[in-house]
């Protein structure tokens, strides 16, 4: 398996990298300088790609091989992918060849030895990169290739500049490669690199517009212990948050933006359930609190603006007061996704996303002086698992007991509890029957999406008063939307004590 990390520098970065003290000391050698010539191919359907696969021929001056890549994951900019190569005679591919490598029981060998399929490849894009390469070894010994790539991907006219570095792992141990990422990184910010040269070449290919990620579901095995259940969810959440990382940077995209923020916000929930076996470093926990920060005063501008205040116009005119209100939320909200998008783009970001990889596949929980909980790292999941779900379940119940009287207080207590309970039943729903798990997730998403709304109100009165601090012109606007806001958030209990007997009868998995 082809393990490497992968990093963006900007190409008028790439002198001061080629000198930076920190290669040199490394470097067994001098740089070697290759000029590639890649070609990609697929069938006119795309069914490598489907596949999960790339398939690829490179030309370095007389020499061409063939490469397969497929299966793996991503993560933190550490790619992990099976790998098969050969020599092949000329710029076409040789699946003969690759037949004979790949295993029939992976799901691409199918394909692969299809009849059809060769006579169905055809090139797709190409790429052209100059390679600079330094043979590393590190401190305890590792051997890494050190890759710089300059050059671009072409698809018929349109092309796209490549300017990256690839650290891949020839012999040693992974986590050192995020130890040589950061050490780069404080040298010379750069960005984590999230896409492989195969993805972005099928994407300059097909251009579609980015689309908000979603989080997949988390998919435990029956005999996981607690830390691979654990390593499998956060790394479920950290996957979650960097797929949307582009659309925030990019295109400042509302979606891409909550997508992220509740990818933060499962990452914490995630680390709150393990809290007593997994600690996270403090200096780490800073820069998660930051980032939730960021995204979430944009989020907040931005439900405000597009969900909240447009219920009120069945007790207000829009056309007077609320529409001045809801422009001026807009403005902010504005302001507010430029800093987030700021944050996102930082090195501090940067820094954040190796530090958590190189804490998540380094198993940093388990580094001398780190806490507690240690020796039940290795315990079922199952028997974790359930206690978790009893003792949400438990909090749950009381947090609901209390909406029959509510006040802001006990809605806010039973929107938390019920936003743990749900977070904590999708991590480990695979260990239980299905139509109980969505029974039971359905039911508390219906609780959690009404109380959410008590808290959207609430927040929304307090972005009001912000609002009116800064903008002294609107005030005679926004002292009836302020008032609005808050009769909504005060008569608003029915419903969710509705929701809260439904769920009452709802049984927890087992």
């Amino acid at each position: 398996m082809e393990i490497e990390l992968k990093l963006l520098v900007r190409p008028q970065d790439t002198a001061t990298l080629r000198e930076l003290p920190l290669l040199r000391q490394y470097a067994a050698g001098p740089a070697r300088e290759l000029q590639m010539s890649d070609t990609y191919f697929d069938t006119a359907r795309q069914q490598l790609k489907q596949a999960g696969a790339g398939l690829r021929v490179r030309r370095v001056g007389d020499e061409f091989i063939q490469t397969l890549k497929a299966g793996g994951d991503a993560s933190a900019g550490l790619h992990r992918r099976y790998e098969w190569e050969s020599k092949v005679p000329g710029a076409e591919p040789d699946l003969p060849a690759l037949r004979a490598m790949v295993d029939r029981k992976a799901p691409w060998s199918k394909l692969l030895r299809a009849p059809a399929t060769e006579s169905r490849l055809v090139p797709i894009f190409q790429s052209q990169v100059t390679r600079s390469l330094w043979d590393l070894r590190l401190p305890d010994g590792d051997r890494v290739e050190f890759a710089l790539d300059i050059g671009k991907l072409e698809c018929g006219d349109e092309a796209v500049p490549v300017s990256e570095i690839e650290l891949e792992l020839k012999s040693g141990n992974a986590i050192h490669l995020f130890d040589l990422a950061l050490a780069l990184h404080e040298r010379l910010p750069m960005h984590i690199g999230t896409m492989s040269k195969v993805e972005r070449g099928y994407s300059l290919c097909r251009p579609h517009p980015r689309m908000a990620t979603a989080n997949l579901p988390v998919l435990l095995a029956k005999g996981s212990n607690v830390e691979q259940a654990f390593k499998a969810i956060a790394a479920n959440c950290l996957a979650q948050i960097q797929a949307n990382a582009a659309g925030v940077v990019h295109d400042y995209n509302g979606e891409s933006l909550h997508q992220m923020r509740v990818g933060l916000r499962r990452l914490r929930s995630a680390l709150d359930v393990f809290k007593d076996v997994v600690q996270l470093p403090a200096e780490i926990g800073q820069d998660v609190d930051w980032l939730a920060h960021e995204l979430g005063n944009a989020r907040d501008w931005d439900v405000l603006a597009g969900s909240t205040l447009p219920l009120l116009a069945k007790h207000i005119p829009a056309a007077g007061p609320l529409l001045d209100v809801t422009h001026a939320a807009l403005d902010s909200g504005r302001d507010a996704h430029l800093s987030a998008a700021a944050a996102v783009n930082s090195p501090r970001y940067t820094k954040l996303m190796l530090s958590l990889g190189r804490w998540m596949f380094g198993n940093g929980w388990r580094e001398p002086g780190t806490g507690r909980g240690k020796s039940r790292l290795d315990a079922p999941v199952a028997g974790f698992a359930s206690k978790v779900l009893r003792r949400a379940h438990k909090r749950m119940k009381k947090r609901g007991r209390a909406l029959s009287a509510p006040t802001p207080e006990t809605l806010h207590r039973a929107r938390i509890a019920a936003k743990k309970a749900r977070y904590a039943s999708e991590f480990f729903a695979s260990l239980y029957r299905g139509k109980q798990v969505r029974r039971y997730v359905r039911a508390l998403g219906a609780l959690q999406d009404e109380l959410g709304k008590v808290h959207d109100a609430t927040v929304g009165e307090g972005l009001l008063g912000q609002m009116e601090n800064a903008r002294h012109d609107l005030a005679g606007a926004i002292a009836p939307v302020r008032a609005a806001l808050a009769e909504r958030a005060a008569g608003s209990g029915g419903k969710a004590r509705k929701l809260w007997k439904r769920f009452t009868a709802v049984k927890l998995p087992r």
